[in-house]
């Protein structure tokens, strides 16, 4: 049995750690309030954006934009995986690094070339057999849209100098605070799906100048922000997660402190029983 010593020091130490996460928490919420804050002003643009160039998109050739180019021979597929550079925010990370994993025995024989955006994914893909093209460490939670843009010049150019055929992201996607779910969304080539219903209630555009020189214009935009959104997403997901994830762990400790409060009353009571009957018993023997 743990001495009177060893408990206290036991309890001390929870104590210290529930200080520690409660403060972790506190500062996540804070953080996740205007992550959320920042993906919610990002989707009316988000949705207008791709609606324009869905628009247009259905109006052109395949060949009107490199973008757009469907390649028979699909050997190298390019996948951006976003996760954080930080732990202790539950199964965030690890729920984007098995929805990879099934990703890569999906497309076993094809040759993944990967865009790493956080240490912990950049850390797991090195383990495997994919090769890791780039990677964008130190963000911490703090996106620009710049940012995205540097990550959208290098993929849209791995993709028209053929180093990759397809770009897919996977993302956690935010549903809300208690709930991200991984994503794999297919970014390039651009593939639009006829909705007729949705085409007969659209608003058909007058295009000025030709819809091949809007596109031109609009879809380095649109990937960039396709991008940031993703970002965006996993950023506000992170935050939530570790916040719920400290919350936990504040509550565990609590639980931790309670049963260690009452092992050291057990001993302690036992200790003083103890010390009773050496006194009872030497008294006795004296007589």
């Amino acid at each position: 049995m743990a001495s009177l010593r060893d408990i206290k020091r036991k309890i001390g130490s929870v104590k210290n750690t529930q200080k520690i996460t409660s403060a972790m928490k506190m500062v996540s919420a804070a953080k996740m309030k205007k992550a959320q804050e920042a993906m919610s002003s990002a989707k009316p643009y988000a949705v207008k954006i791709k609606e324009v160039v869905a628009n247009i998109g259905k109006r052109v050739s395949s060949d009107a934009h490199p973008y757009l180019e469907v390649r028979e021979n699909i050997e190298n597929i390019g996948v951006l995986v976003i996760t954080s550079d930080r732990g202790l925010c539950g199964a965030f990370n690890s729920s984007v690094i098995k929805e990879f994993n099934r990703f890569a025995e999906k497309h076993k024989g094809k040759n993944l070339k990967v865009f790493c955006v956080g240490k912990t994914g950049n850390s797991a893909i090195m383990k495997t057999s994919a090769e890791i093209l780039e990677s964008y460490l130190e963000f911490s939670g703090r996106i620009i849209y710049d940012d995205a843009i540097g990550i959208g010049d290098v993929v849209t150019k791995a993709f028209t100098e053929g180093t990759i055929d397809e770009l897919y992201i996977i993302h956690n996607e935010y549903k809300s605070v208690t709930l991200q779910i991984p994503k794999v969304s297919k970014v390039m080539p651009l593939v639009f799906e006829e909705n007729t219903e949705e085409d007969n209630d659209s608003i058909d555009y007058i295009y000025e100048p030709k819809p091949e020189l809007l596109l031109a214009e609009i879809l380095p935009k649109y990937i960039n922000f396709t991008i940031y959104s993703a970002l965006m997403e996993s950023i506000a997901g992170e935050h939530s997660a570790r916040m719920a994830a400290m919350d936990n762990a504040t509550r565990n400790a609590g639980e931790m402190i309670d049963r260690l409060t009452l092992a050291y009353n057990k001993a302690r009571q036992a200790a003083i029983t103890t010390e009773i009957l050496d006194i009872v018993n030497g008294a006795e023997a004296l007589k």
